[in-house]
């Protein structure tokens, strides 16, 4: 071991492994990958070394069909069996709702490319002959699942490392990280090593590790439990692989394991482990089995493979995995850590290693990882969540909800609440059922004492109380919370300077509002914001909330040394935006400014004093009705409401939101982020090329955003009335011509005003002109949809300009 890399890899499982090999193929070879013990020690030499493709995000769902893809490949590099065995898996459903699923994820996998068919109970029993069809419906096949030898497939991305230059150091711990002016200096063992780059791999020991560095990963390792059996006669007469099977109500999974199986079990009362980590000297351990707490399930599972009753048990492998609170990796630049990367965190290694190795060398390398990627981004959280009591309970929640069906409209109740706007308690007062945006609670919608909603895959009985928000919002007035949009405040002297670098259109005027596409330097889209100017060297940057770390990372990391400052003032101003006919006389009522159309037109920003407090108030509205964002320092938030309310009175003013919001801008086809705006989309897809100033100075992403514009897009935005039953499309919805899939939706819902099924989708450019009719693939079912020529409500946008009608 030399006392200088570029890059220190710290850890020797299947993920550590597959960056540095990736990092070594991208030709960044002057690589050390750090192990404390042997590789696969930890979590990665017990693991069931199960894959598949399929995930509930598809940019995931990407990187996982490239993991698998990679598995030949890396066997062949390497020349090391990766022992693959592509067997196909079959999910069971045993109730007409799961069932209905299972429908609808045929059609999910025929859009991501996956030739899934559904099987009856008898074809499943005859793919898996212990398999008791008794109480199954059916059965979703998936020829893309399989299993690996986890040793083999982590060997084999050693040794093909290796051999592109990249070296490997066992049995030598790491002690300490410190920053540098050039990197970090890692302390081992066996001595220094300084390095421009840190990857955190560390797996069970990445919170210790992070925590070196001054970082605490919102990671906990957890208990899980499989058998393997000895010789089963009916397994052993099948000539070649047999499918997996994920029996979802039963909690269970079931592979071949020679001529016995393995039957792994994900139980409803799991248990954590070494929550801080474990301690160093822990290795290829494994705990006694915990019968008592994995007897329902392990029951069900006998039920369903009867065989097991009577055969031997070889083996139990009881061993630990981390957990993230919603169950996807950490991976990526660390936000406030130069050069400092976590790989962590990774609960599904064989599904994913290839895929988050791919994507942090391209990152380390070219300074982007090539795929939208924020489903495992380490920004994605906050601080928040390396609490502990949250961790727990959230990772809990996770585990025990494994194979527990998902209802798109369904609250989940782990570390909830956890952070309250002042406001909380009078929006509870007036009926408010919540959602949960990066740990806070934002209101869904507003109901009376007493209802429930019920979990559905198609339309809400709430949907009723959305309706009543929307007109109200049409007709009157709305308000709606938007202490959960994140603002930032730059300053100083180069602040002008460089936020007309850092941002593709044209900064707004003294006292405007201008909307503000960012850019990567490939010409995808990093944000859209809405920039207000409150003085000549004073803006404000207004974004999305659970994208806080995400872009303060990306605006720090293009910060010039002195002359700009920049400030997340989100949780220091709140308020409400408020929107409809009526929300120009309730403003008016609340201040002595003149707020005529006149003298307060669209996109304009003042300061004044709205009822008791000095208010930031924009000419804005994201309804589609002529409305006003209201901001006020947070201690004042409680105060602005009760005066909105006050002065509503006699307006028709009433609190709305998420899910009204989410109607009203389908029914204008105004996208967001995560949706429509991604870091996969470029400008020009998007629609947002219009607010691109091509003509201006240079800023990041002009060159690549000008060849957009010279050779056009692949792909285009599209708003689609769709000929829905009793659901709406669903993000990653297939769009169909025929037999082809030309098309994504990335959002849809109901447009209560106008009684129209609506959904944005991502189409081919060919295919994007008004009227072009398709279908969209709903929970499994062919809907005719058609290419809408305008927004159904208000296409010219006069009630957003004009005065009160």
């Amino acid at each position: 071991m030399r006392d200088r890399y570029r890059v220190v890899v710290i850890g020797g499982g299947i993920v550590g492994c597959a960056v540095a090999y990736h990092l070594a193929r991208r030709g960044l070879t002057d690589v050390v990958l750090i192990e404390r013990r042997e590789l696969t020690a930890g979590s990665t030499w017990h693991a069931a070394g199960g894959f598949h493709a399929i995930n509930a995000d598809t940019r995931i769902a990407a990187l996982q069909k490239y993991t698998i893809e990679m598995y030949p490949r890396i066997e062949a590099e390497s020349g090391r069996s990766v022992g693959l065995h592509r067997s196909g898996g079959i999910e069971l459903a045993s109730s007409p709702e799961r069932w209905r699923w299972l429908r609808a994820q045929l059609a999910w996998h025929r859009a991501q490319g996956t030739e899934a068919s559904l099987v009856t109970p008898e074809e499943a029993a005859e793919m898996v002959p212990i398999l008791d069809p008794a109480g199954v419906l059916g059965g979703l096949f998936d020829p893309e699942e399989g299993n690996v030898d986890p040793s083999g497939a982590t060997h084999a991305y050693a040794d093909a490392a290796r051999r592109l230059g990249v070296e490997i150091v066992l049995r030598n711990r790491v002690l300490a990280l410190e920053p540098t002016a050039e990197g970090w200096l890692v302390r081992t063992e066996r001595g220094d090593v300084a390095c421009e780059h840190v990857v955190n791999a560390a797996g069970l020991w990445a919170r210790r590790v992070g925590r070196m560095a001054g970082v605490d990963h919102p990671l906990v390792p957890m208990l899980h439990h499989y058998l393997v059996t000895e010789p089963i006669p009916e397994i052993a007469a099948i000539p070649g692989d047999m499918p997996a099977v994920t029996d979802l109500e039963g909690f269970t999974y079931l592979q071949r394991e020679g001529d016995g199986v393995l039957l792994g079990v994900y139980e409803t009362r799991p248990r954590h482990w070494a929550v801080e980590g474990p301690d160093w000297d822990f290795g290829m351990e494994l705990f006694p089995e915990d019968l008592d707490r994995i007897l329902p399930e392990l029951s069900m599972g006998f039920e369903r493979f009867p065989v097991l009753k009577e055969v031997g048990i070889k083996r139990w492998v009881h061993g630990a995995f981390t957990f993230t609170p919603d169950g996807n990796p950490l991976v990526g630049p660390v936000p406030g850590l130069r050069n400092y990367w976590a790989a962590c965190g990774v609960m599904a290694g064989f599904s994913q290693g290839a895929g988050i190795g791919l994507a942090l060398a391209n990152w380390i390398v070219d300074g982007d990882p090539g795929y939208d990627v924020f489903g495992m981004d380490v920004a994605r959280f906050g601080g928040y969540a390396a609490n502990d009591r949250y961790l727990r309970e959230t990772t809990a929640q996770f585990y025990a909800r494994r194979f527990v069906m998902a209802y798109p409209n369904e609250e989940l109740p782990a570390g909830r609440p956890l952070m309250t706007t002042p406001c909380y308690d009078a929006l509870l007062a007036e009926g408010a059922r919540f959602t949960v945006n990066r740990g806070l609670e934002v209101a869904a919608y507003f109901a009376p004492p007493g209802f429930e909603e019920e979990p559905t895959l198609g339309r809400s009985n709430a949907d009723r109380f959305v309706a009543e928000e929307v007109e109200a919002v049409r007709t009157a007035a709305g308000a709606y919370e938007i202490a959960q949009y994140a603002r930032y405040e730059v300053t100083g002297p180069g602040a002008e300077g460089w936020l007309d670098r850092l941002l593709a259109g044209r900064l707004p005027g003294l006292g405007r509002i201008r909307l503000a596409p960012m850019l990567s330097e490939r010409g995808r889209l990093m944000g859209d914001l809405t920039a207000a100017r409150l003085g000549e060297d004073r803006f404000w940057l207004t974004g999305s909330y659970h994208l806080q770390d995400w872009h303060l990372r990306w605006f720090l990391a293009h910060l010039p040394g002195r002359g700009v400052e920049i400030r997340n003032v989100t949780d220091a101003w709140m308020g409400f935006s408020i929107s409809g006919p009526a929300s120009r006389r309730i403003l008016a009522a609340l201040t002595s400014e003149d707020v005529s159309a006149e003298a307060f037109p669209f996109l304009h920003v003042r300061r004044m004093d709205v009822g008791s407090s000095r208010a930031v108030v924009g000419r804005i509205s994201f309804t589609g009705e002529l409305g006003y964002e209201i901001v006020v320092p947070a201690l004042h938030h409680r105060t602005l409401w009760f005066e909105l309310r006050e002065a509503g009175a006699g307006h028709g003013l009433r609190p709305i939101g998420d899910r009204a919001l989410d109607s009203l801008r389908l029914e204008k086809g105004y996208g967001i982020w995560s949706r429509e705006y991604r870091q996969d989309v470029t400008p020009g897809m998007a629609g947002l090329d219009r607010y691109v100033a091509f003509d201006k100075g240079p800023f990041i992403g002009r060159e690549a955003a000008l060849r957009e514009r010279e050779t056009g897009t692949d792909a285009r935005l599209v708003l689609l009335e769709v000929d829905a039953a009793d659901a709406d499309a669903s993000p990653d919805d297939g769009v169909w011509l025929g037999e082809r899939l030309v098309g994504s939706v990335t959002s849809g819902g109901f447009g209560h005003h106008v009684g129209k099924s609506l959904a944005l989708a991502y189409l081919e450019t060919g295919l994007a002109r008004p009227e072009q009719e398709l279908t969209v693939a709903i929970l499994g079912e062919e809907r005719r949809a058609r290419v809408l020529p305008e927004p159904p409500y208000d296409p010219s946008g006069s009630r957003l300009r004009e005065p009160d009608p």
